[in-house]
């Protein structure tokens, strides 16, 4: 099974670092490693002091390979089909050609085909190890949350939509003069909806989990509680924690010391806030740290002799328990954050401006919630006997 291991956090924070040095440390474990970013600022190549690979993933030692997705040519394979339909469409609306291929191009399309190229990857079984340097936290937030969504409404959408533009389509063509996509380009959709899901299921397997970096700072600390609870929420298991840039204690003058004391109390308030997951320390290098050598003696400060790669351990967010009660993981959440909605056969869990929509397994589809209660972290919802709620 290939280790996937994504590392995200706070702009700034050196996310980037911490999965270019667990990369090169995987390498040279002897582990095959594919590094890749679904950031569009693409630093990882500068990290590892590296020129950018033209096509495909580059060995750039022994055992370690980078790979900067070429998001033109991906997009024209994973997206292709719809973007050539949806330039068409605004072609007879009478726009020129530059400006629909402007209008075509999707806000967080770099990002999604990043995610479709890692799927690929992982599907050729060549690689031990996959490290994903991903974007910041709200970024990924949004894009580890896009295919459960897409799901929620391609399934409730697409099947009525082939019929209807099926009966609509000559009217919708002689009335609007734009023409109405075909069963090939709804197929397309289809696809590309599939290979969505097959991300999520990827990233939310055993084989993977999430990196929260940061610095002790008490803004960041707050934006990492946030991101713990929210990946939880959308099924994202969470296995470490990553404390970068933190003051040698030894031989500080007074400004320093002030900063050791300072970033003392957050250390402190990182392990109250993230226990149990281990929190591994980087400290601030009088050096920036670039190159596979340099980056190998970051990871040895971070991971020291544990195993950065063994599978994560624990349970996932989400479980049902073997009485048929529903165990949704939610570190750090306050009740009143959390509200809980039924409709019809889902269960619809909304955490501040997140919202999850689960489907209920038949079992408990057919029972209505008979309370829920949040303690301890998880959301623990119980059902009754009788059918579902009105």
């Amino acid at each position: 099974m290939t280790r996937v291991l994504l590392f995200t956090g706070k702009g700034g924070v050196g996310k980037t670092t911490a999965a270019a040095a667990t990369a090169v440390r995987a390498a040279r474990s002897g582990l095959k490693t594919l590094v890749v970013s679904t950031d569009t600022a693409h630093s990882l190549a500068d990290a590892l002091a590296v020129g950018v690979p033209a096509d495909g993933p580059a060995e750039i030692e022994p055992g370690l390979h980078l790979y900067q997705v070429d998001t033109q040519r991906s997009l024209e394979r994973q997206w292709g089909e719809l973007r050539d339909y949806a330039r068409g469409v605004f072609a007879e609306l009478g726009l020129d050609e530059v400006t629909a291929e402007e209008i075509t191009v999707l806000p967080g399309a770099e990002e999604v085909i990043a995610l479709l190229e890692l799927r690929e990857q992982a599907r050729t079984g060549r690689w031990d190890v996959i490290v994903v340097d991903c974007a910041p936290t709200a970024e990924t937030l949004r894009l580890l949350a896009l295919p459960e969504a897409l799901d929620w409404h391609v399934n409730r959408l697409l099947p009525a939509g082939r019929r209807l533009l099926r009966t609509l389509s000559p009217l919708i063509r002689r009335v609007a003069m734009v023409s109405v996509p075909d069963d090939h380009v709804v197929g397309a959709g289809e696809r590309l909806h599939r290979a969505l899901m097959e991300v999520r299921g990827l990233l939310t397997g055993a084989g993977a989990s999430v990196r929260l970096v940061l610095t002790p700072e008490a803004v960041v600390l707050a934006e990492a509680r946030r991101t713990l609870t929210s990946l939880s929420l959308y099924g994202y298991r969470v296995d470490a924690v990553v404390a970068n840039r933190v003051f040698p204690s030894g031989g500080a003058d007074p400004w320093r010391e002030g900063w050791v004391a300072a970033q003392a109390r957050r250390l402190a308030e990182v392990g109250e806030s993230f226990a149990p997951l281990p929190v591994h320390t980087v400290p601030y290098l009088d050096a920036e740290p670039v190159g596979r050598d340099a980056l190998a003696a970051v990871a040895e400060a971070m991971y020291g002799g544990t195993d950065p790669f063994a599978p994560p351990a624990g349970e996932p967010p989400l479980r049902i328990t073997p009485e048929g009660e529903l165990v949704l993981a939610l570190p750090l959440a306050e009740k009143g954050q959390v509200d809980l909605a039924r409709k019809g056969d889902e269960l619809i869990v909304t955490l501040g401006p997140y919202r999850r929509v689960l489907a209920l397994p038949a079992a408990l589809a057919r029972r209505a919630v008979r309370d829920a209660a949040l303690s301890d972290g998880r959301l623990r919802v119980r059902f009754e006997s009788g059918g579902p709620d009105d």
